[in-house]
């Protein structure tokens, strides 16, 4: 099996842009006095079909600043998320939830990577794609407005969270801070390489566990973008060891 990164198709045509963001995240968290270090793993991952709004006035405002918290608030919020937020569902700061909203101006493909961590679809697109039993896509409607002819109808795909880099690839680990017990983390290497092992059989395209700003597909999706003739992105082979 093949693995690929999706990234937005650079081609000028692509004009579109989405000013737009998630409703609802979980806060920062005030760093250690030691290491400068948040006490919290970071985290890209967007659950936009996890609706918060039953939860009391008072935490909802809470979840939408995300100005840092002493790690005990930071906890119990996380725990009143965690209930209404699906298993595989990342509950670090950073985590986003609720509905795309704001707005949309210019030309959208058919698949739509506002940036490297956000993957939306048209409507039919995705429908498409489903039909052609590609696994793992499920869609959001958002909330956004367009100031264009022929708004696209947008689909905001909500992905799980699986895989790991290769150790080869990775630098040797630091040693965790004594104070709070976190360790630095690393950036994206550069190459790198996808530990074959780690790598999901039962979702097509999934958010990468030790990156949550890649997205990844398998050539199942890869074959069925192409064979129905789908746009908006391009896919970089990546190897699986």
């Amino acid at each position: 099996m093949k693995f690929y990164q999706l990234r937005r198709d650079p081609s000028p045509r692509y004009t579109g842009n989405l000013n737009a963001s998630h409703k609802w995240g979980l806060p920062g968290v005030e760093r250690c006095p030691v290491c400068d270090l948040q006490p919290e793993e970071y985290t890209m991952g967007q659950y936009p079909c996890v609706d918060l709004s039953g939860l009391p006035p008072q935490d909802q405002e809470k979840l939408l600043d995300s100005w840092p918290v002493p790690r005990e608030e930071f906890i119990r919020l996380r725990e009143l998320v965690r209930p209404l937020a699906p298993p595989y569902a990342v509950l670090t700061t950073g985590a986003v939830f609720g509905p795309l909203q704001g707005t949309g101006l210019g030309y959208f493909g058919q698949l739509i990577m506002q940036n490297p961590w956000s993957l939306c679809m048209r409507r039919e697109a995705l429908e498409r794609l489903q039909d052609a039993g590609v696994r793992g896509l499920t869609g959001c409607p958002t909330q956004v407005r367009f100031r264009t002819k022929h708004a696209p109808e947008l689909r905001d795909i909500q992905l799980e969270v699986h895989g790991r880099f290769h150790p080869d690839c990775l630098p040797p680990p630091e040693p965790p801070c004594p104070t709070c017990g976190v360790a630095r983390g690393y950036s994206v290497p550069d190459p790198y390489w996808l530990d074959a092992t780690s790598l999901p059989e039962h979702v097509d395209v999934f958010r990468l566990a030790d990156a949550s700003t890649l997205i990844i597909a398998n050539e199942r999706l890869v074959d069925a973008v192409r064979r129905l003739e789908l746009d908006g992105v391009v896919f970089k082979e990546r190897e699986a060891r």
